[in-house]
């Protein structure tokens, strides 16, 4: 299942660190963390989506504490 979300991050760097540790959680297919547009898209495994995708916002609040998701 492949979703976006708006993603606020300040900076370029905090964006592909974000990136980096999402595509790292298992059963991600792959994730892009987008600077410009401010937007997050999670491509993962359907059947344990939620749970991903809550990782997914945990690894992303561990780069940057004031991270919001809107999901």
């Amino acid at each position: 299942m492949k979703k976006s979300y708006k993603c606020e991050v300040d900076c370029a760097n905090c964006a592909a660190k974000m990136e980096e540790a999402i595509n790292k959680i298992e059963g991600v297919k792959s994730a892009r963390v987008n600077f410009m547009t401010q937007k997050l898209t999670l491509d993962a495994e359907d059947d344990r989506y939620d749970e991903i995708l809550d990782a997914a916002v945990k690894a992303c609040k561990k780069v940057e504490p004031d991270c919001e998701i809107e999901i």
